[in-house]
């Protein structure tokens, strides 16, 4: 089952890192990773640009782009993983593991499905579906 894997934190705090505040806690990280790689259970990960300069499109017909994410939040959308898990427990370890990594981050784990027009994958597929 796949599943993303949503990285929030306070972007003002992760901004105010130091270069080397920042590359210490992207090590930590980089180890979970390596141990996630090894498993085989991590997909594409990014880390997000500032919302500052995030656009988002809204509104009928063909919309109104305005400027950043609109959410009244005291974190923000930084980051996120795409990961291949057995199920749910393993998804909530690999975010535990990342949280030790970065404890004052936030992670919601969502269960994804793949949109691939005529088919799913294997790994995406639920009883019932025809693709």
């Amino acid at each position: 089952m796949l599943y993303a894997m949503l990285a929030y934190h306070v972007e003002a705090e992760v901004t105010s890192w130091t270069p080397e505040e920042d590359a210490a806690l992207m090590s930590e990280l980089l180890a979970v990773h390596e141990r996630l790689n090894a498993k085989k259970v991590l997909g594409p990960a990014a880390r997000l640009g500032s919302t500052a300069e995030a656009r988002t499109l809204r509104g009928p017909g063909a919309g109104m782009v305005i400027d950043g994410p609109f959410a009244e939040t005291k974190e923000q959308l930084l980051g996120l993983y795409v990961l291949n898990c057995a199920n749910e427990q393993e998804a909530i370890a690999i975010a535990r593991d990342l949280r030790r990594a970065n404890p004052s981050a936030v992670y919601e784990i969502r269960p994804i499905r793949l949109y691939l027009p005529g088919e799913a994958l294997p790994e995406t597929a639920q009883e019932g579906d025809k693709g």
